[in-house]
């Protein structure tokens, strides 16, 4: 048990270390490839670039998620994603221990992500959602 909480600071540690070496260094997140968004809110457009900086590193770049130090579920293959709207509610509104991430995207980049999510990984499910559905799905502000 002392070898997993061990690891588990160490992996708190690291990432903690990942955000701070981007947050003030927005020449760093120039690169081809960055590791993390530079911003408060995410930078990347594509459905496929969000995925790559945003989810992957929970549902795996296969998209067939993983067990360990959590449960993140597979996105490959998933008849959960046949209706749009759940994984847009998913994205945007969180879901046990997902975050809101949606929360730091414009709706163009919810409805990219999510297309994205639900045309790949063996995925097929061709209806589009958009923007307007995005903006429509959002809690409303009082």
């Amino acid at each position: 048990m002392t070898r997993l909480v061990a690891w588990s600071v160490a992996g708190f540690g690291l990432v903690s270390l990942l955000v701070w070496s981007q947050a003030g260094n927005p020449a760093r997140a120039q690169g081809a490839h960055p590791m993390l968004s530079p911003s408060q809110t995410f930078v990347e457009t594509t459905g496929e670039e969000i995925y790559a900086n945003v989810c992957q590193g929970c549902h795996m770049p296969d998209g067939k998620g993983a067990v360990g130090a959590g449960v993140y579920p597979a996105l490959a293959n998933n008849k959960n994603l046949e209706a749009a709207s759940y994984p847009l509610y998913v994205v945007i509104n969180g879901s046990k221990g997902m975050p809101p991430v949606g929360l730091m995207m414009n709706d163009e980049q919810v409805a990219a992500v999510v297309n994205f999510v639900r045309t790949s990984f063996g995925n097929s499910y061709q209806d589009k959602i958009t923007a307007k559905d995005a903006k429509d799905a959002r809690p409303e502000k009082k």
